[in-house]
């Protein structure tokens, strides 16, 4: 079986991603505790926020290895970076012309975006680091180890919230907090499963 490679400089580009989307979703989480009025989602979300934080101190650390400049600048950062300033404005003009419930909704949808981002960013550096070599392949392990399961949770409970926040405004009985917060996932399967449940917990 061939050895696998990868391009050098495509991940340093998915770095310099992850970078900027560790950086946005600081602000996600941010503008989203001011739309959050149930008090266990704004737990979720305060906890999420202190996590997103210790994410950009990993990133920082595989800049390192990587010999990047973490504050670089490039025509995909950029990308990221005007999406998540968007679902920040997404959520402000959502606080400003809706009701408070509604502003939450929309919260809820904004962070599984950017969280759905964010997700996809370190299971690509996890496939990279299945093959990586030497300091650098260390240094992805440890970091894709250090941070993967906190992706998880924030992705699949965040949209956990969002089901059933839209359940409930549409008038129907809703599971709050959702089977997936009850369950604790950490996986699609689990996830998945959790939301078959959903009924049994009414």
């Amino acid at each position: 079986m061939p050895k696998s490679h990868y391009d050098s400089h495509q991940l340093d580009d998915l770095v310099l991603q992850m970078m900027e989307t560790e950086l946005g979703g600081e602000q996600v989480y941010r503008t989203a505790l001011t739309c959050a009025i149930n008090p266990d989602l704004k737990k979720e979300w305060q906890g999420y926020l202190e996590e997103t934080l210790a994410h950009q101190n990993v990133v920082r650390g595989i800049c390192d290895a990587l010999g990047l400049d973490p504050d670089t600048q490039s025509p995909t950062r950029a990308v990221v970076k005007h999406i998540g300033t968007s679902l920040v404005q997404a959520m402000q003009l959502a606080k400003k012309s809706g009701s408070p419930d509604a502003a939450q909704l929309v919260a809820c949808e904004c962070v599984v975006h950017a969280e759905t981002k964010d997700h996809a960013n370190w299971e690509l550096l996890g496939q990279v680091a299945k093959v990586a070599t030497g300091d650098v392949g260390h240094t992805l392990k440890v970091a894709h180890k250090a941070v993967e399961k906190d992706e998880d949770h924030h992705l699949y409970h965040t949209k956990g919230w969002c089901r059933e926040l839209a359940i409930q405004a549409l008038g129907m009985p809703a599971v709050l907090p959702p089977p997936e917060e009850v369950k604790n996932v950490e996986t699609a399967i689990g996830a998945s499963r959790a939301e078959q449940q959903r009924t049994a917990m009414l």
